[in-house]
């Protein structure tokens, strides 16, 4: 009996062997192509580098020698600044597609490993992951957040959920870093608003359960609540924003801000809005209380008055790029549709 196992066990060793000769081969013809995808890549960054310098010298020469030229000429510098325009542009899409060094950010926190995405469908698959991820995380906020106002006052369940929001934003700023690396024209505010709440969430983590705190808590509470609420119904305006336009063939796969919504859009827009000025309003509202609570006789904490700088420059920097994009968009709307070719139609 063990004699036949064992035969049994040679027979599929035999049968294997094939397959495993087959499966060496096969990996050594894949690194071969490997190291000639890497040095083909090197050397694609190599030109695309000397492109781009050269471009910019010969637009730049282009501009000054175009200065009070008139008529014919004047057509002609303007028709080679589009063509200099449009080779960029080209430059800037292969460079997509190719590997390229992390940010200090990135290098500093993740190190040398490549965050780079080469690939049309995996971005679009970290891009449907990531805004998986904010949907899956507002939903355990509002839940924690409703817990933690309406059922449960205790300061170690609130650190438990202080410390969720600290993580979260933490893994925020990463993931934004890498879409911001992989081409997503991420605005600038937001990724420093992440870095700020990082510190605001870390903040109320460490603060001692005090006078202060206690003071401070439901309101808190009930304001990660609402903001939880808002989120989500970002979440589901954007997508259907990204989805639509990504439909049309209007933005890339990693475009993830609501600074390009076209006409369609100023139905869910025009809803939102309201939601989102009433939580910058409520930031407002934060540092006021804070302000005045680190007043109070009892109120020895410096996470106080540090806690209502942030909450102010929050309200601030929300309510002044909400505003700029907004006026932005209105401002091109209204140039779109008094065009001549507009006013013919």
């Amino acid at each position: 009996m063990a004699d036949s196992c064992i035969a049994g066990f040679a027979e599929e060793l035999d049968d294997l062997a094939k397959e495993y000769e087959s499966m060496k081969e096969l990996h050594k013809k894949y690194k071969e192509k490997l190291e000639e995808v890497q040095s083909m890549q090197k050397k694609c960054a190599t030109l695309v580098g000397h492109q781009k310098k050269r471009y910019k010298e010969i637009g730049d020469g282009i501009k000054e020698k175009s200065q009070g030229l008139s008529g014919e000429e004047k057509a002609k510098c303007n028709e080679l600044k589009k063509l200099v325009e449009d080779r960029k542009k080209n430059c800037s899409e292969v460079l997509d597609t190719l590997p390229r060094s992390n940010n200090f950010f990135l290098s500093t926190t993740l190190g040398p490993v490549s965050v780079s995405i080469l690939s049309k469908k995996d971005r679009f698959a970290y891009k449907e992951e990531y805004e998986q991820f904010k949907l899956y995380l507002s939903i355990i906020m509002l839940v924690g957040a409703t817990i933690n106002t309406f059922f449960i006052k205790n300061r170690i369940c609130d650190a438990c959920y202080h410390f969720l929001l600290v993580w979260y934003y933490c893994t925020l700023v990463i993931r934004e870093s890498i879409l911001r690396h992989n081409g997503s024209r991420i605005k600038g505010w937001w990724v420093v608003h992440h870095y700020l709440t990082v510190l605001l969430t870390s903040i109320l983590l460490i603060w001692p359960d005090s006078v202060s705190y206690r003071m401070f808590r439901n309101q808190f509470m009930l304001f990660s609540l609402y903001l939880s609420v808002v989120q989500l119904m970002q979440y589901y305006y954007q997508s259907g924003c990204l989805y639509r336009l990504r439909a049309l063939g209007e933005k890339s796969d990693m475009y993830i801000t609501v600074e390009g919504f076209q006409n369609w859009m100023w139905r869910g827009l025009t809803f939102l809005l309201p939601f989102l000025f009433v939580a910058y309003t409520w930031q407002f509202y934060n540092a006021y209380s804070l302000y005045q609570i680190s007043k109070h006789p009892e109120c020895n904490e410096w996470m106080v008055p540090i806690a209502s700088l942030i909450f102010f420059c929050l309200f601030l920097g929300n309510l002044i790029t909400t505003s700029g994009v907004i006026l932005n968009k209105l401002k091109a709307k209204q140039s779109t549709t008094s065009s001549p070719k507009n006013k013919g139609s």
